[in-house]
């Protein structure tokens, strides 16, 4: 499965899954409900959606471009932060609105989201990749 199609089948599963882990975390860490709870994870997960779209868009450009193909552990690694690296700087914010709580304490819940969603990224590419294979970008 390549292009559009892969990209879609990707973030939606991705986002299915990550809604439902973020619902659960925040209205755990956060004492708040699951259904005010549930609201921040879709507005986290309608903005990871657009982040995630263009950065693996320019993230697949540039590897293209690479005479290494193929996705090690150091790509696949670097991938994840990149991407978690962007996130942050827009959901911190909206954290910190949302729940009511100072911008320090945002960042602590993310930095706890992080840690969650790097290894959760690294393991749902891994499998993705496995299930579907590479993209065209990174066949040999």
């Amino acid at each position: 499965m390549q292009g559009i199609k892969r990209k879609i089948v990707y973030v939606s599963l991705f986002e299915v899954i990550a809604i439902a882990a973020t619902t659960l975390g925040f209205s755990y860490f956060s004492g708040q409900s699951a259904s005010h709870s549930s609201l921040l994870a879709v507005a986290s997960s309608a903005i990871a959606v657009a982040w995630n779209l263009t950065y693996n868009t320019v993230f697949e450009m540039w590897e293209a471009k690479q005479t290494v193909r193929g996705r090690n552990l150091k790509r696949r690694v670097a991938h994840a932060l990149g991407f978690e690296g962007g996130l942050t700087i827009v959901l911190v914010p909206l954290f910190a609105w949302w729940l009511e709580v100072s911008l320090w304490q945002a960042l602590v819940l993310d930095i706890g989201l992080i840690v969650f969603f790097l290894i959760y990224a690294f393991l749902f590419n891994l499998a993705f990749d496995s299930v579907f294979g590479l993209p065209a970008s990174a066949q040999p």
